[in-house]
């Protein structure tokens, strides 16, 4: 070793053990200190599914779609049991990955892992956001070894720790949204798709590495079902830059269409339906609301295609328009778009983003037929996977012209100083988070954490709903996305007509799983005012807001849910209101429950 590699090896360890030490006390703060369950409706569903399949029950749910349930029940043209219900909207390799892990962990055993009586925290949602975070973790090694192929290390650690501190992802990673499984996913089949630019650009046959893309890109297809639209931006590219031509896209087609027709075939036995309850998502991109036709009952209307191109147009120029904070909030990503304006010198870099640029464009086509949006947690949330490689790229645009200027030129100190601007940049919303994030984390520490209320307080179901509700019987929900996971319990989303509802708690007292009550939460309540209540909860809405009608009334505490004609037989049917958390989640029963707060 020389003199001079000497220093250079003793800085390059110090930074890298500095990256890791920051990467485990966020790892570890995030899941421990500041943790504060789970908070996507779609995350706690998987999460249930996934617990049943760890139960040997099959792909089934305890969370009822009304939409899902006519499905089954025209398919099959006969009442269907509530118990064992097969879901036919999720795709499958998260859950049967998350499963995996909660069978090694016991958690499939009945009566396992409960909540203690002073916690605030359901003990598994740590262990299914710990899953998502692994992955997470493991995206970012991907990424360092991609970008370090396609420029070099300096820009990979850059990307790295703007990962490392981007709020995005790790807002998805503890949401246990499978969007980090996607990532990592996504990452290695772009590897591959690399090492098979490299081989076209050489002469050689690149057959191998694209086809071990496709492999990625078919499991990235079974995660969920959206990026298929990702994989047909590969496919068209892959029929165009690999010889022998349209011979690697074609298998690439039949990897992606063999999976596919299995679960096809199951959906269509199960709903009638190939694509199963999964494609009434249209309604969150074409109609506006995919929440109010997964609790209708009657699906004899058509969907509402009225304005279809201007819909589109508009989902469009909202991901123009939103760009940054879709592509993860890192501000450099969206410089791809000018870095393809760029004439790079290497062949394999200036073929690759426009692969990159495909896939993003059949991907953007996608989305503004089913809806995406930069707020909160969407499932829906596709481009965040590019974000990672389009920040490279982004990266060594700035690098360009950067090193292209006079002062740099004369001032060799200042040559990285447009990484410490952007790494500075991104970081802040994360670090500037944290002073509050850290205040909570240690008021709550005994409990485990503060949990995302409103809307979910687990404690409330799964130690007080989940004695009262016995399993032999279901409830109507609100939020029964948060019942099943965490109370347990076969639940039905509450439907927006008295005539859906009367259907579907006949049918559960015929089948010998009568409905136990109603569970109302901030899920319903808690909407921007009360046209929005009234129009997505209808016959309904006496009862959403009858316990803030209670709590403003104090103490003469007025009843709404009472007065109301249109739910007369709802009342005589459940006419006990139980408070869980005072009146703020409050459960309609059939018989008298006393509970103490």
């Amino acid at each position: 070793m020389t003199a001079t590699s000497a220093p250079l090896d003793t800085g390059v360890i110090i930074r890298r053990s500095l990256f890791f030490l920051v990467l485990i006390a966020l790892t570890l703060g995030n899941l421990f200190a500041l943790f504060r369950g789970l908070d996507s409706p779609q995350a706690m569903d998987q999460a249930q599914i996934a617990r049943e399949i760890a139960r040997g029950n099959s792909f089934t749910t305890k969370m009822i779609r009304p939409a899902a349930y006519s499905q089954a029940e025209a398919a099959k043209k006969t009442a269907i049991a509530f118990t064992k219900f097969e879901d036919t909207y999720h795709s499958p390799l998260n859950p049967l990955l998350t499963a995996a892990v909660l069978k090694l962990v016991g958690a499939d055993a009945t009566g396992t892992w409960q909540m203690g009586k002073n916690e605030l925290i359901f003990p598994l949602d740590r262990v299914i956001a710990t899953i998502s975070t692994l992955f997470f973790l493991m995206a970012i090694g991907v990424n360092y070894l991609l970008v370090s192929r396609v420029f070099d290390t300096r820009i990979a650690a850059v990307c790295a720790i703007l990962m490392l501190f981007c709020e995005s992802f790790w807002n998805y990673s503890l949401s246990g949204l499978p969007q980090m499984l996607m990532l990592l996913l996504f990452s290695c089949a772009i590897y591959f798709v690399y090492r098979a630019v490299e081989a076209a650009s050489e002469g050689r046959i690149a057959m191998t590495p694209a086809i071990i893309a496709g492999v990625f890109f078919t499991l990235l297809a079974l995660t969920h079902w959206m990026t298929v639209w990702i994989a047909l931006g590969y496919i068209i590219f892959a029929a165009i830059a690999f010889r022998p031509r349209g011979v690697v896209a074609a298998a690439i087609l039949l990897l992606i269409l063999i999976p596919a027709a299995f679960v096809m075939v199951r959906n269509s036995g199960i709903s009638g339906s190939p694509f199963g309850t999964a494609y009434l998502t249209l309604y969150n991109g074409l109609a506006g609301s995919e929440d109010e036709v997964m609790r209708t009952v009657n699906l004899q209307d058509n969907l509402n295609l009225n304005g279809l191109f201007s819909k589109i147009i508009r989902v469009s120029l909202l991901q123009a328009s939103d760009i940054i904070p879709l592509l993860a909030g890192i501000v450099v990503a969206p410089l791809f778009f000018i870095s393809l304006l760029h004439p790079f010198k290497r062949q394999p870099i200036a073929t690759f983003r426009w692969a990159i640029f495909l896939m993003w464009c059949t991907t953007a086509v996608g989305l503004a037929f089913f809806g995406v949006s930069p707020k909160g947690l969407d499932p829906n949330q596709l481009h965040l996977v590019f974000a990672p490689i389009m920040t490279a790229y982004g990266l060594a645009f700035i690098a360009i012209l950067w090193s292209r200027l006079d002062f740099v030129i004369a001032t060799p100190s200042l040559a990285n100083v447009h990484y410490f601007v952007v790494v500075i940049l991104c970081a802040l919303p994360l670090v500037l988070a944290l002073p509050d994030k850290i205040k909570a984390g240690i008021q709550n520490r005994d409990k485990g954490g503060f949990p995302h209320w409103p809307p979910y307080y687990a404690p409330a179901l799964n130690l007080r709903l989940k004695k009262i509700v016995p399993e032999n019987q279901i409830t109507f929900s609100d939020q029964p996305w948060a019942v099943a996971w965490y109370a347990d319990r076969i639940s039905i989303w509450l439907p927006p007509d008295h005539e859906g509802f009367e259907k579907l708690d006949n049918i559960a007292t015929e089948l010998n799983t009568s409905s136990a009550g109603i569970l109302i939460t901030p899920s319903s309540y808690g909407l921007n005012g009360m046209l929005d209540i009234s129009a997505k909860y209808k016959d309904f809405t006496s009862l959403v807001i009858d316990g803030q009608a209670l709590v403003a009334t104090a103490p003469t505490m007025t009843s709404l849910y009472d007065k109301d004609p249109k739910i007369a037989a709802a009342l005589k049917r459940y006419p006990y209101r139980i408070p869980l958390l005072g009146y703020f989640m409050t459960f309609y029963g059939e018989k008298p429950v006393r509970t103490a707060e």
